[in-house]
């Protein structure tokens, strides 16, 4: 039988829930007011060493951007359920091993739309404005009181790279004030208020007085912002990158910007960053006057951080309750209601010709009722949902069911 099939049915209040990272409170409200009592949460993220050992009796975990579930790490989380990434992005899981393993990963892909959003409008209207350095001088008792090089964003054009639930969002704010935006996506978009499509980067890059970028990070999009694009951008025009840290090559940034090619440029992500609040920051940007350098913060406000912690208890809440994996975002989809009268028995296998009938054989040859059945299928896994009339042979059922040998996690809901 596969290590993986360990994992077995059990009653909410013994469920082991580990959230990392000091996760906002709503999280642990949400999984008690749902009868999940036994929840750990730490401040911090657990060394490798430490986070095998924890994670190995944890049936669902929370996690933010510093705690790296790898493949070696999951390979020993015997009764995972469920991932819950506090963020945006998955970058953090490897998403492959936890699919082979049956452990669906879920994220909040909107919940701090607006806080990346209001961030980038800010940093529009600093940048352009010459805050940063004013700024500095400031604070070292310069008074820098000129006009000179302090505009208006009104009237100016925005270039959004990633016209995603941040980018909109970015253009319905930046039209607000006055701006003309322009915006590049690989797949085709609706269009908000008079947002324009552009056909290629180079074309956007060419006719924008800022640039702001909201990409995810894959192999199309590491170094996307390189020397070459940057010299398509307009002389005196101004880079902000609140997107992913290997989007935008610094070097080549700190030559634009040391050639005075462009005016300034507002960085929240980079290709690497400290693992915690004590450790240094270093980057080559830190020589410029002009940049705004600020530390991974553009989803990090109060409202931002609540809502996170909701939506992704939810999903992992839904999830264990019911057997939903909408929202996942390595695993199969569907969409289930709650079973109310019915025995919910969840399989996850490997996607082999003939398991389906020998999960159906589980149930007729003991003469139990299917009322209902689900299937979704990948290339490499199978789920399957049976809801059966009866209650009873809960435990024969189950072990049954682990027993098929293409099993990779069965359970039943009480």
């Amino acid at each position: 039988m596969n290590e993986q099939t360990k994992s077995f049915s059990l009653s909410k209040e013994k469920i082991k829930v580990l959230l990392l990272e000091g996760l906002h409170e709503n999280a642990l409200n949400y999984f008690n007011n749902n009868d999940y009592t036994s929840v750990e949460c730490l401040s911090g993220s657990p060394d490798p060493e430490q986070l095998i050992e924890k994670i190995k009796d944890v049936h669902l975990i929370g996690i933010r951007s510093r705690t790296n579930l790898t493949q070696e790490i999951l390979s020993h989380a015997k009764k995972l359920i469920a991932i819950g990434c506090y963020s945006i992005g998955t970058n953090q899981v490897d998403l492959e091993a936890a699919r082979i393993y049956g452990i669906p990963v879920f994220n909040a892909p909107f919940s701090n739309t607006r806080s990346v959003a209001e961030l980038v409008i800010s940093e529009c209207v600093f940048l352009i404005r010459g805050i940063p350095e004013k700024n500095f001088h400031a604070h070292d008792g310069r008074w820098s009181k000129d006009a000179s090089k302090s505009f208006e964003v009104r009237g100016k054009n925005l270039g959004i790279v990633g016209y995603g639930h941040i980018g909109s969002q970015v253009s319905i704010l930046a039209e607000a004030m006055g701006m003309n935006v322009f915006y590049y996506d690989i797949t085709k978009k609706l269009n908000y208020g008079n947002v324009k499509a552009c056909a290629t980067l180079d074309e956007l890059l060419a006719i924008a007085d800022i640039v702001t970028l909201h990409v995810p990070e894959n192999e199309t999009t590491k170094n996307m912002i390189s020397l070459r694009e940057l010299k398509k951008m307009k002389k005196g025009s101004l880079l902000i990158n609140a997107a992913r840290g290997s989007v935008v090559n610094l070097d080549d940034l700190y030559t634009a910007l040391d050639e005075k090619h462009l005016s300034g440029a507002a960085i929240d992500v980079y290709p690497e960053e400290p693992a915690s609040n004590r450790d240094p920051f270093v980057s080559p940007l830190q020589k410029f006057q002009n940049v705004i350098l600020t530390p991974h913060i553009g989803g990090s406000t109060c409202e931002a951080q609540a809502n996170i912690a909701l939506e992704v208890s939810e999903k992992l809440v839904h999830y264990c309750d019911v057997g939903s994996t909408i929202g996942a975002t390595n695993f199969v989809q569907i969409s289930l209601t709650p079973n109310l009268d019915k025995q919910r028995y969840l399989h996850i296998h490997k996607n082999q010709p003939g398991v389906l009938t020998k999960i159906t054989n589980v149930f007729t040859s003991r003469n139990l009722n299917i009322a209902s059945q689900y299937l979704q299928t990948d290339p490499y896994i199978g789920y399957v949902i049976v809801d059966i009339d009866s209650k009873e042979h809960t435990e024969d059922v189950l072990a049954e069911l682990k027993a098929i040998p293409e099993t990779i996690k069965a359970r039943v809901l009480l």
